[in-house]
């Protein structure tokens, strides 16, 4: 006990305090228990030493510590001051160099340019020259010959550059020459391939035809206004447009402002056909041709209507709207004017080819595929449209099916009531035996021609004649070839027979496909009453301000979303594949590839 108690001495002196004098007071403690107190008393003060001694080694650590970052923080500020002043330094020098980066980038890209067209030169060593051969349209010749000879007087060279036309077998590149109209046109054909030189350009049909053939599947003269507005809005605003980055349907819409533009003017002439304004009839061009039995109107829609007057001027009459018999009248309209439009546009099809063969030099092609050809056309699907043009005119009750189903399978037949004109089965035999001789036709001689024209060439008894050339001119390598290609009859004779084949089954197929345009124009119609009568009239009825601007706004945005949206690209997508697959493949081979000139200009738009 002795011996802690002055182990507690020693602590109170280490921590300045002395014995306090009241417990002298105290003499009923005893032995045992003091002992025990002392004990525990000095198992807890070591405890307390031996934490404290811990504590005030962490303490003078975190001291330690706190020193060091103290001085880490006032590095960090200087660093933090450095890096600053760095990036305003940055910005600053990035700043001047955006100001002149553009004309920088251009003049490298320029550079860059110049330098790889040198490096597709051949240099001639005895003349100590380069040469360059190059495609050039005929009618930037001139204008050739002047940008070299300017080169030659800027450059004060005492050299000038010799410009000579060369020969060659070799395929020259197409280039068609268009503005911001027909651009679009041109990409929509091109899109399907390129002209081969000189080959007929379908483009120029189709600034016409692609935006009827849309047109006679989306009438409607008040969509087609709606149309006309957002293509006009884009017209008025390319300047502005033109210079922006847009998005990639913006921008495809912008690209195509023109193309719109002429689907919403031929929209509105055919809208105005079928009399349709977002389905709704007017009297634009007179009143109606019929009327009712009597002054109430009661069978209308059951015995009905009169003719008390001319035929309406134009388009379709008002009065067909909303009767009974609308349907199937629209329906036999607009499935006949498909199948003459369709009849008409592979007709153009077909005699474009014969232009091409005529230019070409190529008779085999004329006497032996469009001659056919046109025969085999005319003789099914021309006849059944002449039928449809003579049933129009002349008001006869004929079944057309009938007509063209008992012209295969009983064609000496007597017609009865489906006679159309005199003379009408004899004129049937004969389109028929000319169908049947076509096909022969257009198989067999061709390949036997060319074998026989190969015979020739081998055996020496037709030549070509070499052209000349100036004996200052240049010894180049694209002289003319005079090996002779192989002949693989076999090959040709099959290649004929796909054809033939193809054309054959086309020729009821494409005639088929044209009924789209009738089955896209009567959804297009049946949508747009579906929307004016179960939304904007539905709503017009309950008599209630709320309803009505609900019903407006919600056939707003189905007209919008659906019709001028939707049913746009889905007419358009169509008149595409009849372009590209019922018209152009009558006579477009479209295996030609782009003439790219050189041009400082196009490097604004290209990327590195």
């Amino acid at each position: 006990m002795s011996r802690k108690l002055r182990f507690f001495r020693e602590q109170m002196i280490k921590a300045g305090l002395s014995p306090s004098t009241k417990s002298a007071l105290r003499p009923d403690i005893e032995l045992d228990d003091l002992e025990i107190k002392l004990g525990e008393l000095e198992a807890e003060l070591v405890e307390i030493n031996a934490n404290n001694e811990k504590l005030q080694r962490s303490h003078s650590e975190l001291q330690e510590f706190k020193l060091v970052l103290q001085k880490v923080s006032g590095r960090l500020a200087e660093l933090q001051s450095t890096v600053d002043a760095g990036i305003r330094h940055r910005d600053n020098v990035l700043t001047t160099i955006g100001y002149q980066f553009e004309q920088w980038n251009l003049l490298v890209r320029t550079e860059k340019a110049v330098y790889n067209t040198l490096n597709m030169l051949s240099i001639d060593v005895t003349r100590k020259c380069l040469v360059a051969e190059g495609w050039c349209p005929v009618f930037a010749k001139n204008q050739v010959q002047d940008a070299l000879h300017r080169a030659t007087v800027d450059s004060n060279s005492q050299v000038g550059t010799i410009f000579q036309v060369l020969y060659t077998k070799e395929a020259p590149p197409t280039y068609f020459r268009t503005n911001k109209f027909t651009t679009a046109f041109q990409e929509i054909v091109d899109a399907y391939g390129v002209a081969k030189y000189q080959e007929a350009n379908p483009g120029v049909f189709t600034i016409v035809t692609f935006p009827f053939l849309f047109a006679v599947m989306f009438g409607d003269w008040g969509h087609g206004i709606c149309l006309l507005l957002a293509s006009l809005w884009l017209i008025f605003r390319e300047r502005k447009l033109g210079s922006q980055k847009l998005g990639d349907i913006m921008e495809m819409a912008f690209g195509g402002r023109y193309v719109i533009f002429m689907m919403a003017i031929f929209s509105i002439y055919c809208g105005l056909i079928y009399n349709e304004f977002f389905s709704v009839p007017f009297n634009i061009f007179g009143p109606s041709a019929y009327a009712c039995r009597d002054s109430s109107c009661r069978d209308a829609y059951s015995t009905g209507l009169i003719k008390v007057r001319e035929a309406y001027p134009f388009g379709v009459d008002p009065v067909w709207h909303g009767s009974r018999t609308e349907l199937p009248f629209l329906n036999s309209l607009k499935m006949k004017l498909s199948i003459l439009l369709g009849v008409t546009q592979m007709n153009l099809g077909i005699i474009m080819s014969y232009f091409n063969a005529n230019f070409f030099h190529n008779p085999l092609n004329i006497w032996y595929q469009f001659v056919p050809q046109i025969i085999f056309l005319n003789s099914l699907f021309g006849y059944l449209s002449l039928l449809i043009i003579i049933k129009w005119c002349t008001g006869s009750q004929a079944d057309l099916y009938h007509v063209m189903i008992y012209m295969f399978l009983s064609p000496t037949d007597e017609l009865g009531e489906n006679k159309l004109f005199w003379g009408q089965r004899n004129v049937q035999m004969m389109l028929l035996l000319l169908a049947l001789v076509a096909v022969p036709w257009m198989l067999l001689p061709r390949p036997l021609l060319l074998k026989r024209q190969h015979d020739q060439r081998l055996q020496g008894r037709a030549y070509g004649i070499l052209a000349s050339s100036d004996a200052d001119s240049f010894d180049m390598d694209h002289d003319l070839d005079s090996e002779h290609e192989e002949f693989d009859f076999s090959e040709i004779f099959v290649h004929q027979m796909i054809h033939t084949i193809e054309f054959v089954l086309g020729a009821v197929s494409n005639t088929a496909s044209y009924l789209r345009l009738w089955a896209l124009s009567l959804a297009h119609a049946e949508l747009s009453t579906v929307f004016y009568e179960k939304v904007l009239l539905l709503a017009w009825g309950y008599n209630n301000i709320f309803i009505l601007i609900i019903g407006f706004i919600v056939f707003a945005f189905a007209t919008i979303g659906v019709l001028l949206v939707m049913e746009t690209l889905s007419a358009f997508l169509h008149a595409l594949r009849l372009h590209w697959v019922e018209f152009q493949n009558k006579f477009y081979e479209g295996d030609g590839y782009k003439f790219q000139p050189f041009s400082f200009a196009f490097l604004v738009d290209e990327d590195d």
